[in-house]
């Protein structure tokens, strides 16, 4: 087996037929570009690239070891494919800037923490197995978990759990960190997990998964600043799409999937106010949702790939223009 195949299989794209299809009648423009924000091992860049022979596609990602693996498995489409070193809300920065193109036809986004993360026990992401507690998506820059649960007060330690895992005991788990850390400092998944053990009843581990779930979904998105990016990320995706392009995102939880859908609903609602007789030009919507709410996973994706259950999937289409008064200012 070659080394591309071996990448490939460790990774089967979450509802692939369907983000092509999606994605496809903005990606039969001449000369089209996607933009596959979230490159991961480069399942979805590679279907597309197959699927459409003419089409160009710029791949992102800020782990540098997903960008080498998808690079090697993607060669062979030459300069039809191109790997950048970059998080997805500095989408405007890459195609403006860095590659000189004024919009794009379409914009992939596939939420969450990728199988390479969780495969790669010593990247910390995964609760199952003891590791260095890292959770870096980007290895090579930032605060990791262990400086999270080291140096946070209680009290922030209480709001990320609570805001980031949606956990009910994060009081618990919270208090029970900093008592741990006052003889040594954490390091290990392995102690956390203990922690998590020690401070969830044990009839809510009988019926609530494992008790690392939540907890290590917070650390991981604040480690990564994942609902800041990916608030900044949604505004900019679109406003790099020419008029006709389309975005679609996969979510993975609530938290993500409430962002996406409120960029949405923002884009395809009127802005103008509900007692004007005539809707201005500038106020009407600048999107057009293509999917009715969330799409989730047929039956038979969620037998064959476990990673698409909780798989929320939204698109939306580029109709005009954002309006000035509608487009996002940086501070």
């Amino acid at each position: 087996m070659t080394e591309s195949r071996d990448t490939a299989d460790r990774h089967t794209p979450v509802m692939l037929a369907r983000c092509l299809e999606l994605l496809a009648p903005a990606l039969e423009v001449p000369g089209a570009v996607l933009v596959d924000s979230t490159l991961g091992m480069g399942g979805h860049t590679e279907a597309v690239l197959r699927a459409f022979p003419r089409v160009r596609v710029v791949g992102l990602d800020r782990d540098p070891q997903a960008l080498e693996l998808a690079g090697r498995r993607l060669a062979p489409f030459g300069d039809r494919f191109t790997g950048v070193h970059a998080v997805y809300d500095d989408i405007a920065d890459v195609v403006h800037t860095r590659l000189g193109l004024g919009s794009v036809q379409a914009v992939l986004m596939d939420l969450g923490v990728s199988s390479l993360q969780l495969d790669e026990v010593e990247r910390g992401f995964s609760y199952a197995q003891d590791a260095p507690l890292d959770m870096r998506m980007d290895p090579t820059t930032g605060p990791t978990a262990a400086d999270v649960v080291n140096t946070y007060d209680e009290r922030e330690l209480v709001r990320i759990l609570r805001e980031y895992g949606e956990e009910r005991y994060a009081q618990r788990i919270a208090r029970n960190i900093v008592a741990f850390r006052e003889r040594v400092p954490m390091t290990r998944t392995g102690e956390l997990v203990q922690i998590l053990r020690a401070s969830i009843p044990a009839a809510t581990r009988k019926t609530g998964g494992h008790p690392g779930k939540r907890t290590f979904q917070a650390l991981r998105i604040e480690v990564n600043r994942e609902l800041e990016s990916l608030e900044r990320a949604l505004p900019a995706s679109i406003e790099v799409l020419a008029v006709g392009g389309r975005i679609v995102v996969e979510a993975y939880q609530s938290l993500e999937d409430r962002l996406v859908k409120r960029a949405f609903a923002r884009g395809a609602t009127s802005s103008a106010p509900v007692d004007l007789p005539v809707e201005p030009e500038t106020h009407k919507p600048y999107l057009r949702l293509v999917t009715r709410g969330a799409e989730e996973a047929g039956a038979a994706e969620l037998e064959s790939n476990p990673r698409s259950q909780s798989v929320r999937l939204r698109a939306a289409e580029r109709l005009r223009p954002t309006p000035v008064h509608m487009r996002r200012r940086e501070p």
